[in-house]
């Protein structure tokens, strides 16, 4: 039995094929393109209000230079938004909860903002390391571990998504098969624990939405930083 909650995770075969492709590329399917007429329906129109008002939020601190990146950081949120809540359907594979998909798409992003800071602004890039005023015998101390932080923070973004998107599935599994063992035995206690596992489904809505928010917000920060 706790093999078989772990079973989800695994990458899904069909004549010994792997499916994550497929798994990857179904949500650009689902996307709605826009259409001719001067007037869309309530979907795009939803959908056009939430990408203006994420790219107004995401980089109004950030300057001119970085606005080159909007296109890209809004396309890779909704992209981890719909990967993450397809997830959350019966019978389906999320992704996201793969860390190796994660570290993927996180450290070529950070890779990119650090080469760029490093280029545009080399002398500023290489003064994070070292904070102001720091005591000379500290200084090879506190360069060493900001250059540790540094490294650690692609790392940081694809352990985050994985384990609060895999803790998430784990605990809806473990309460979903609770509820269908007491069903026989203590139908009261079972209909109760169905209670808490449909309001752990709508947390779990809104993890799927925030994971991905943070995602893009964290990188959006390293941008600001290099920028």
């Amino acid at each position: 039995m706790t093999l078989s909650f772990f079973d989800q995770f695994m990458s899904p075969m069909l004549l010994g094929i792997p499916l994550m492709a497929l798994a990857l590329l179904l949500p650009w399917v689902l996307f709605p393109s826009p259409a001719s007429r001067w007037l869309t329906n309530r979907l795009l129109t939803l959908q056009g209000w939430a990408i203006t008002r994420f790219v107004h939020q995401i980089f109004t601190p950030i300057s001119l230079g970085g606005h080159k990146w909007a296109v890209l950081l809004t396309s890779l949120m909704l992209y981890l938004i719909s990967l993450n809540m397809l997830g959350l359907l019966p019978y389906t594979f999320t992704p996201t909860t793969q860390l190796s998909l994660n570290l993927g798409l996180a450290v070529p992003l950070w890779l990119a903002t650090v080469i760029i800071g490093l280029r545009n602004q080399p002398k500023v890039a290489l003064a994070h390391l070292l904070p102001e005023g720091t005591p000379v015998p500290l200084i090879p101390v506190l360069i060493i571990i900001e250059t540790i932080s540094l490294f650690i923070r692609p790392l940081a973004l694809g352990v985050r998504l994985t384990a609060n998107l895999t803790a998430g599935h784990l605990l809806i599994q473990l309460i979903a098969t609770a509820a269908f063992v007491l069903l026989s035995v203590m139908p009261t206690v079972a209909i109760l624990t169905t209670t808490v596992l449909f309001l752990l489904t709508i947390l779990e809505v809104a993890v799927a939405m925030i994971q991905a928010y943070v995602f893009v917000l964290l990188l959006s920060l390293y941008l600001q930083e290099n920028v």
